[in-house]
């Protein structure tokens, strides 16, 4: 059955699938846009894959998904420090626009909101006492 959730749903599945692979796929890309303060940088592109498409794999089974959606969740969280470096060193990405390291952010926002909302499990109502 279509409804926006389940619509919502396939692009967070998507998104994380596709990112993840990619996080194997270009996995210098990943590494040249963590902030130099953090170490283990190869390590944590490979960990932070492995989750995506973990977190991605776990959106579709209903029994797992707010776990999942909990855990996708914190890892988007997890990644600000890279998109925040990105955004304060737009010289060191010259290939990148600015335009879209700025609408990175509020895209990252967005994002956090469509995990929240179409992983959650529906609240049921309680029988009248």
């Amino acid at each position: 059955m279509f409804t926006l959730k389940n619509l919502g749903l396939a692009f967070v599945f998507l998104w994380f699938m596709g990112g993840g692979i990619m996080h194997f796929v270009d996995a210098d890309f990943f590494v040249a846009i963590m902030p130099p303060y953090l170490g283990y940088h190869l390590e944590i592109v490979y960990i932070s894959g492995v989750l995506e498409i973990l977190g991605a794999i776990g959106i579709l089974i209903p029994s797992m998904r707010q776990w999942a959606g909990n855990g996708l969740l914190l890892l988007v969280v997890c990644v600000t420090p890279a998109n925040i470096h990105m955004w304060l060193n737009p010289e060191l990405f010259v290939d990148v626009s600015a335009t879209f390291l700025n609408i990175r952010l509020v895209v990252q926002v967005l994002l956090l909101l469509l995990i929240w909302w179409c992983t959650r499990t529906p609240q049921r109502e309680s029988a009248p006492a």
